[in-house]
């Protein structure tokens, strides 16, 4: 049986923490920014976190890296 290949898609987008929580970078953070509320632009400095089952799911993608 052949190997399992990691998703590199996800390998990309996507860290692993620690305690297994899945973290990605925010959208709406490339260009455009000048019609957005100086709010909206700093919560969207922080990374975002996958709930449970989303996580689950990246990390069984990534498995063979892990």
């Amino acid at each position: 049986m052949p190997k399992q290949k990691t998703h590199k898609g996800i390998k990309k987008r996507f860290t692993v923490t620690a305690k297994g929580k899945a973290k990605h970078r925010n959208a709406n953070r490339g260009h455009l920014l000048s019609g957005k509320s100086g709010k909206s632009k700093r919560q969207n400095r922080q990374d975002g976190v996958l709930d449970n089952y989303q996580a689950d799911r990246i990390i069984e993608a990534l498995r063979p890296i892990l």
